[in-house]
């Protein structure tokens, strides 16, 4: 008799455009891992009663997209520390006790950054782009390096040094608005705002980037090129895009649903193959 396959899957809206089933499937065929992965597109009031739905039938773990990150939180019954400091959720996974919410997005960026890079940051000056969710998920693990600084510069500076101050016990970490950015170039400029997917960008003086300056945009894709070709242009010593992060922080969900952490490398190849022309 064959065993029914655990239950895995992406929660989002709309989530059709998702690379989770392609990076998941190849993540369980190299681990050896029988599982089913599957799409859930589930509108914004729905979103508890079918996460509760899905676990109550067996389901063994969900990542979880856009808009539910924050919703996310509430529907589990536990948080990681790394959770916890994010308030939000990217990720669910059934435990005896309840479902458990975890927030790889942080972790994924610095394994991306360290490992499959080779940057340092510890000592060194990091600015991030923006001040929503996305930047939330990333500060805890960015701050657990020991940079020098962590500059947040956003539209609305009142938003920006609120965050920073939600994150000072972690390590040297300051607020701006884009008008009080020091136009003095930094180490590393992570770009967590949404703006280079529409040709947008942030109004932020060209002298944060000098010759020896990593941009990496969170965002990935052949539409979301705006910063990156902005710094490429002030003579940046490199430009990046989210693949990694998107791959690592997966992989990062998969070992906690399945206690193995798949290699990456060739999935990443594979990813931007596919996904680069998408």
């Amino acid at each position: 008799m064959q065993t029914a396959l655990d239950q895995y899957g992406v929660v989002g809206h709309p989530v059709g455009h998702s690379l989770s089933p392609f990076i998941h499937g190849m993540f369980a065929r190299d681990s050896g891992q029988n599982i089913s992965y599957r799409l859930y597109d589930v509108a914004p009031g729905e979103f508890h009663a079918r996460v509760r739905e899905f676990f109550a039938q067996g389901g063994r773990g969900l990542n979880v997209t856009l808009p539910h990150k924050i919703a996310a939180v509430d529907v589990a019954h536990e948080l990681t520390p790394r959770a916890a400091h994010a308030a939000a959720v990217n990720t669910l996974a059934a435990r005896a006790e309840g479902i458990l919410g975890d927030n790889t997005d942080g972790a994924g960026l610095v394994r991306d950054l360290c490992d499959n890079l080779g940057l340092v940051i510890a000592q060194r000056r990091v600015l991030v782009i923006g001040a929503g969710g996305a930047t939330r998920g990333i500060l805890g693990p960015l701050l657990g390096l020991a940079p020098e600084l962590v500059v947040i510069a956003n539209r609305t500076p009142q938003r920006a040094k609120a965050l920073a101050k939600a994150f000072t016990d972690l390590g040297a970490v300051q607020g701006v608005g884009f008008a009080q950015l020091e136009a003095a170039p930094f180490d590393l400029i992570v770009n967590a705002t949404s703006a280079s997917l529409a040709g947008d960008l942030p109004p932020f003086p060209p002298a944060v980037v000098g010759p020896q300056t990593v941009c990496y945009d969170l965002a990935y894709g052949k539409s979301a090129t705006a910063f990156l070709e902005w710094a490429t242009r002030q003579g940046c010593a490199r430009a990046l895009q989210g693949w990694g992060m998107l791959v690592e922080q997966a992989a990062e969900s998969f070992r906690l649903w399945r206690g193995v952490r798949p290699a990456t490398a060739h999935v990443l190849a594979a990813l931007k193959e596919r996904g680069g022309s998408a």
